[in-house]
């Protein structure tokens, strides 16, 4: 029963009529998140106080350079597998990112303040914004575990991120402060980023470590960030919930996250929040294949509910192989294709 949900859901997220895949290639500046020329390229660009590298990590822009100097530091290992480390796999961190920054996703969605707002602190990322919160855990969290793996080399000063105004408890600020709180979660992301892995790596064993470390911060978040969803509509927060739940599904197939296969799949993503009165899957101002992703998304998410899980297991059994994970993708990228 649960590969065979699974395998209807896929059909349904493969839109019935797509641009042809040459059309839907993103190139040129569009292919970067927002503002990634302005982000500092790497750890020295950022200010240094008290022999320190102080990283603001409630702003944009400091978030955007953390990734930049990640994928910088990693270049070299992916170089084969694509010119201008377009092939490198950390690229889907950042476009996600910039996904949620354009789409008003960072902003305060409690209204209270006018951080994230265009007339008010563009480049804030509001403590109060579920998806902000999130995604601490996919940017301070790997940068922390690719420092302590030794992927900067041994840094002149030590690492200071700054904590947001407000639930200042909810979220680690270095190295120690990180392994004490979550040394699961630190374990993981070192584990992706240690060098010797990245000097003789299989694309497909990196990809695997790097969405377990993936899902591990999701799983980690998740529950700690469950009252930041009563600011959202609930059309988004439900959207917020099911995009968490399919991370699991696209995971076991160590789907590729490198530049153009991320930039594609991301065109099918909602391009605003979701406002109370959108329904699916007809919101008009969609296109058909954003709301029939919408619609997959939520089917999903309610299908490995009603199973207890054992959806999303057997799925992980089925993609167990390289062969079925090669499969996996395919279904994935049906979503993409034309």
């Amino acid at each position: 029963f649960g590969i065979h949900a699974l395998l209807m859901v896929a059909v349904t997220l493969s839109p019935v009529t797509v641009a042809a895949q040459s059309e839907n290639d993103v190139t040129g500046e569009d292919a970067y998140p927002p503002l990634w020329d302005l982000a500092p390229e790497n750890l020295l660009d950022f200010p240094v106080k008290d022999n320190k590298i102080v990283i603001s990590a409630w702003n944009y822009q400091d978030r955007l350079g953390l990734y930049k100097s990640l994928l910088n530091a990693s270049a070299k290992y992916f170089g084969a597998f694509g010119p201008q480390n377009s092939g490198n796999i950390l690229w889907g961190l950042p476009l996600q990112h910039g996904w949620q920054f354009r789409t008003g996703r960072l902003a305060d969605p409690s209204g209270v303040t006018s951080c994230g707002y265009e007339n008010g602190e563009l480049l804030c990322q509001s403590v109060r914004s579920w998806w902000s919160c999130m995604n601490y855990y996919l940017a301070i969290i790997p940068f922390l575990g690719a420092v302590e793996a030794g992927l900067f080399g041994q840094l002149p000063y030590q690492i200071e991120i700054l904590p947001p105004e407000e639930q200042k408890d909810d979220f680690c600020y270095s190295v120690e402060d990180c392994w004490s709180q979550m040394p699961k979660l630190m374990d993981d992301w070192k584990a992706f980023f240690e060098v010797n892995n990245f000097t003789s790596f299989k694309l497909d064993d990196a990809l695997g470590l790097m969405w377990k470390a993936h899902t591990t911060s999701i799983a980690y978040a998740l529950p700690k960030f469950k009252d930041r969803l009563k600011y959202l509509s609930d059309p988004e927060a439900n959207f917020g919930e099911d995009w968490a739940n399919a991370v699991d599904f696209i995971a076991a197939t160590h789907f590729s996250t490198d530049l153009q296969t991320t930039n594609d799949f991301q065109t099918f993503l909602p391009q605003r929040m979701l406002v109370e009165g959108d329904v699916l899957p007809s919101i008009s101002d969609f296109s058909p294949e954003q709301n029939n992703v919408l619609v997959s998304l939520r089917v999903l998410h309610k299908a490995n509910k009603l199973t207890g899980g054992l959806l999303l297991k057997l799925w992980q059994k089925a993609m167990s192989t390289e062969a079925g994970r090669k499969m996996g993708r395919k279904l994935i990228e049906s979503v993409t294709s034309s």
